[in-house]
């Protein structure tokens, strides 16, 4: 049976895990507290807490794995954070592993365009701003050593949606950005893109893969159709655009070149998202 390790079992860690025990493999997930393994402790694979930037700890439970997928997430820090948890982990988990398939989950904001172009895996990735480099420099240590790497759009489902969350405690503006694209990508989808790319080490070079639903959509459009179908005044407008902490690029990201192995998102749009999964978990 082969086995695999969830390094960061969050948000899209745990969902990740439930499809690979779901298929039939051995999975272990670790988390970064007791408090969040205790809240795990009924899944049906072993989570424990363990400190990902901890090397001594790293090494001391590894086991053989086929598979380790690197899900941790800074929790919003800074750009010191960034470096200890993406890179300092990454280095922690290539030594403790060295023949385990490594794949890290980037994100799409290392991609700086700002024009509302279609960006590819072979589009330039210059962030301007720290953290998006140093998870460049976490992308190339993964690359370098034969692992794979998949930039995650922004991250949503149910319980998550930093859109909805605006709109509905009433943060949300329609700014002179509100033209601006965004690029999502729903937790089951990212999971299920997780898999395929675990199942079948893909032999494309460089091993880069965009993990978005292919459908971005203008801001403006997203807080227009939550008004629309939830009956509620659209959000005011402002006259100031918000400062992004991974900087204010302007894109769509194609995941054209995941969906050639395979994958079919099966939220593709933010609007069958928000009605058949997120706005339902409401209750």
């Amino acid at each position: 049976m082969p086995r695999c390790l969830i390094a960061g079992c969050g948000y899209v860690g745990t969902a990740t895990a439930a499809l690979f025990h779901a298929a039939g493999w051995e999975v272990e997930g670790w988390t970064s507290s007791p408090e969040s393994a205790a809240a795990l402790a009924a899944q049906p694979f072993p989570v424990r807490a363990l400190d990902l930037t901890n090397p001594d700890a790293v090494r001391q439970a590894a086991r053989e794995c086929a598979v380790v997928i690197q899900a941790a997430s800074s929790g919003g820090g800074g750009a010191e954070e960034y470096r200890r948890i993406y890179l300092g982990s990454a280095q922690h988990l290539r030594a403790a592993f060295p023949r385990a398939h490594l794949i890290f989950t980037s994100s799409s904001s290392v991609y700086a365009q700002r024009a509302g172009e279609w960006v590819t895996e072979e589009s330039a990735a210059e962030p301007a701003h720290e953290k998006g480099r140093i998870l460049r420099e976490t992308e190339d240590l993964v690359l370098a050593s034969g692992g794979t790497v998949a930039r995650l759009a922004g991250i949503y489902g149910p319980g998550r949606s930093a859109l909805l969350r605006k709109f509905l405690d009433g943060t949300a503006v329609i700014g002179p950005d509100a033209e601006r694209f965004v690029n999502q990508a729903h937790r089951d989808d990212i999971a299920a893109a997780l898999f395929l790319l675990a199942s079948q080490r893909p032999a494309a070079e460089p091993r880069i893969f965009n993990v978005a639903d292919n459908h971005p959509i203008a801001q403006r459009e997203c807080y227009e159709w939550l008004a629309a179908h939830l009956q509620r005044p659209r959000p005011p407008l402002s006259a100031e655009a918000p400062t992004r902490r991974r900087g204010n690029s302007n894109k769509r990201v194609s995941s054209a070149k995941l969906q050639a192995l395979g994958w079919s998102p099966r939220y593709p749009t933010f609007q069958i998202a928000m009605k058949e999964s997120i706005l339902p978990a409401l209750g």
